[in-house]
Order: C-alpha cells, then structure tokens, then sequence
C-alpha cells in the first residue's frame, strides 16, 4: 500500500512539473519570430518601396506603403501571423494596392512586439495592444476609412482590436481566420489542460460585438487552424459577412495573384459605400 501511494505521489509530482514545464514553453510553441536589426530591415523595405511607419517619440511600429497613384481613399492595416515578421507579407501590398483593386489604398505592415526590428515580449496583451494604438493613431492620422487585415493568429487580434474600437474600423477581413487558439490547441495538444493556456485569442467572444461588415477567407485544406473552425466563426457572425473559399489549398498556400479579382471584391465589400 505505501509503496502504491509513492508512485501515486511520484506520477502526481511528474505530471505536476510537465504541467509547469508546458505552462513556461507554450509560448515557444505559439510564437515564431524573426528577428532583424531595423537598419537591414529599413535597406530592405526601401528596396521594396516601403518606408518606416513611426508612432509617438519616433518609435517604431512597421512599415507603410503609399499608394503608386500618390492619393489614397482610405487605409489598410495588415496584422500578420505569427512566423517570420511583416516585412514578409508583402504579398498583401501586392494584391491590395495591384490591378484587382480599383480604391487606392494606403497599406499599413504592423509589426509585433520581438518581431523584426519591434522590441518587446511576445504575449497576447502585447500584440493586441499594439494593434490598438496602431488603430488608434490611423484612425484620427488621415481621412478616409480604416479597414484590419488579419492573418492567421492575426486575424484574431484584428478581431479583438476591431471589438474594442468599433468607431474607428470600417470593415475587417480575416485570412486563415483563428477561431481561438483555445480551440486550435484542443485539436493540435489534446492531452493539455486549457486551464494553462496563457494566450487563448478569443475571436470568437470578441467578434460579435464589431458591427461592421466582416470577410472570410477560408483555406478548405487548412491543416494549421483547420477550415471548419474559420466557417464556425463565419457561420457565429451575425453582422454583414462574406465567405471566399481557397478550394484545394492549405494554411500556408493560399495564392497571393493581383490580377485575382477576388482582391477587389473583398475592398468593395468592406468600404462603406461611396457619397
């Protein structure tokens, strides 16, 4: 009997450090950055026709691309996922300021606290605060309107920020969308006790209560944050919505072409109507 009691206090002592082993790593399984001195990343955003977005104090945030045409009717903040860092997703510059899209936008990279060249930590608090003053400072900075782009985890971070500052962002589109990473972790780390996720990204309690028109793009072979949890969260949303499908495509192929008019559709349907 002793003997069975120690191995019940051994197995609860063990399961009891992995517990707090998985508590202190988990962020090293969420977060995948990318880090850059921000004198190579600014010779590299030039090279691309970006130049430093700077806040308060000249700290920086990320990078803006001016619209070719020199005018802009409204603007874009692009929330990336959460690999690499922002100047890798110059592909929605591409799409968004290409052919396809007829309103001339101004595009918005924002970067992440200890992403690229940002300081900071990684946490959600982190991130979403950074995208709140992002929107807070585009929102009163320029006229026009303010539309989120979010990616991936992004995407429930433009979520977030969207719901806490509803007067201030036009219309939101989520690519790859996170329903929660609560309910992505139950699938990818079933054995782990959601008690001890730190960041759960909830999109799905923070969506319902942005009341402006939302789109969805949804990877059908989404093997990272899976296609049904991205139509649940579309199916949830009961304000003005629209779903484009990525057929045959994963989380991490979905094609980027300028010339694909899906582009435009998305713009025109997430900016207010023209007076």
């Amino acid at each position: 009997m002793r003997f069975l009691l120690r191995l019940l206090v051994l197995a609860a002592g063990i399961l009891g450090g992995l517990a707090l082993l998985l508590f202190a790593a988990q962020r090293r399984l969420l977060y995948f950055p990318e880090r850059q001195d921000l004198a190579r990343s600014t010779e590299e955003a030039r090279r691309h026709g970006l130049e430093p977005w700077l806040g308060g104090g000249g700290r920086f945030l990320g990078w803006r691309s001016a619209h070719p045409s020199g005018r802009a009717a409204g603007r874009l903040l692009v929330l990336h996922g959460n690999g690499g860092h922002a100047l890798h997703r110059l592909y929605f510059r591409d799409v968004f300021q290409g052919p396809a899209v007829a309103v001339p936008l101004e595009l918005y990279l924002l970067e992440y606290p200890g992403y690229g060249p940002r300081p900071g930590a990684h946490s959600e608090r982190e991130f979403v605060d950074a995208a709140l003053e992002a929107v807070d400072l585009l929102g009163r900075d320029a006229p026009g309107p303010l539309l989120v782009l979010g990616e991936s985890l992004g995407s429930a971070i433009a979520a977030i920020a969207a719901a806490a500052r509803p007067g201030a962002v036009a219309g939101v589109l989520l690519v790859t969308p996170v329903k929660s990473v609560l309910a992505v972790a139950r699938r990818h780390y079933p054995f782990l006790p959601e008690i001890l996720l730190r960041d759960t990204y909830r999109a799905d309690e923070a969506l319902p209560r942005f009341p402006g028109p939302v789109g969805f793009l949804v990877a059908d072979r989404d093997e990272v944050v899976f296609a049904d949890l991205g139509r649940a969260l579309f199916d949830a949303y009961e304000g003005r919505k629209r779903l484009w499908i990525e057929e045959g495509e994963g989380h991490n192929t979905v094609r980027y072409d300028p010339r694909d008019p899906r582009w435009g559709e998305m713009a025109a349907f997430l900016l207010p109507p023209a007076r």
